[in-house]
């Protein structure tokens, strides 16, 4: 029997395993040097001035939201197409979420539909955007950071899946997903089955020196020992304070050292994702069959493959039984239970509900060899 192929897969050489012995063998387990270098190492790979590493990408998003202010009178727009912790950051601080529809070939907000629904709105109605970098396709930040101006919103970019995917502004740059040039706060995972493997934990980048410096404090408890931010009398070298409600989101030095090491080869991995895309691109355009995401002038960093397919759920059965495990994302947000009873129900997301009956993602990882992919195409097209 063939290897089963999942969607992805993490990948962990003899290096990572160094570096984590390393530092298993080092006087840190937590809290020590390493974070600080993955933090630094990482802020420089997306081109952002800051960088806090946390325990995972939910994390990561929720101090996002609490350094937003977010709260009961909050109301922020998302994508209903992305997982579930995009839009539960903003009722951990008890916020109101709203949805916006997507681009039916990108997976991404449509910043048209988003135009419309700021146009029509109240006044002040909406305080912020969670813009998705969906699959690993980069939004347009630039055009969003536009358009949230001119309604004061700020944005918080969930770049799980987009880590080193860019995109060309007007003036022909290349902006890194994630750089802070557009976006208030970005955020990472390094979940196993994204560009970083670490098992667990997640980054937030940010060009904001005060957002910075209170991210640091609620990832801890909300506590500081830098004597240049005490409130009160400094009574001593062990002197601390707890100045708001944080939490324990630390990411730990061995999960760190992994990160170091992943990252050092994030980019030959990536060019490896776009390979394959290439090689299914050309396969499925030879047989009309659809391609969510597909750009030559962007920096694509294909966190996921997606196709578009009427007969989805067949499909999937069908691939199951040659031992390739596609998988669904997501469920659209409005189609869950729980958020069903909290959004408003005069909802029209065509394009989301749409994409949902289709959508299915194929592996992606850069472990996959070229007979591999083509064992994946041969029974697509088979059986499709």
């Amino acid at each position: 029997m063939r290897e089963i192929l999942p969607y992805g897969r993490h990948s962990i050489t003899e290096e990572d395993i160094s570096a984590v012995t390393q530092t298993l063998r080092s006087s840190y387990l937590t809290q020590g040097p390493k974070v600080k270098e993955f933090e630094e190492k990482f802020a420089s790979y997306v081109g952002s001035n800051y960088a806090v590493a946390v325990s995972n990408g939910t994390a990561a998003l929720h101090l996002c939201a609490m350094v937003m202010n977010v709260n009961s009178d909050s109301t922020v727009i998302t994508s209903p197409i992305t997982f579930a912790a995009s839009a539960n950051c903003i009722r951990y601080c008890n916020g109101t979420v709203d949805l916006c529809d997507i681009e039916k070939d990108t997976g991404v907000i449509d910043i048209e539909e988003l135009r419309k629904k700021l146009a029509a709105a109240p006044e002040g109605k909406y305080d912020g955007l969670v813009i998705v970098d969906f699959a690993g396709y980069p939004a347009d930040m630039e055009a969003f950071r536009g358009l949230a101006d001119e309604y004061g919103l700020w944005i918080i970019e969930d770049s799980c899946h987009a880590v080193g995917a860019w995109f060309f502004d007007q003036n022909g740059t290349k902006q890194k997903s994630g750089n802070g040039h557009f976006a208030d706060l970005a955020i990472f995972s390094f979940h196993p089955v994204k560009h970083i493997a670490c098992g667990e934990g997640g980054i937030i980048t940010t060009n904001d020196k005060a957002l910075y410096q209170r991210l640091l404090k609620l990832r801890t408890h909300g506590i500081t020992k830098d004597a240049t931010q005490f409130s009160q009398a400094n009574e001593g070298g062990w002197y601390y304070e707890m100045q708001e409600l944080g939490y324990n989101y630390r990411m730990p030095d061995i999960l760190c050292a992994l990160g170091i090491s992943q990252l050092d080869r994030v980019e030959k991995g990536i060019a490896r994702r776009q390979e394959i895309a290439r090689m299914y691109n050309k396969a499925f355009s030879e047989n009309d069959i659809k391609v969510l995401g597909d750009s030559e002038n962007k920096g694509h960093a294909y966190h996921l493959y997606i196709i578009l397919i009427p007969n989805r759920k067949e499909l999937y059965k069908l691939l199951q039984e040659q031992n390739i495990y596609t998988q669904v994302h997501y469920i659209p947000l409005h189609h869950l239970p729980y958020y069903k009873t909290l959004l408003p129900g005069d909802l029209n997301l065509p394009n989301s509900d749409s994409y949902y009956e289709q959508c299915l993602s194929l592996p992606m990882y850069p472990t996959l060899t070229d007979e591999d992919v083509q064992y994946v195409i041969t029974a697509v097209l088979s059986l499709a």
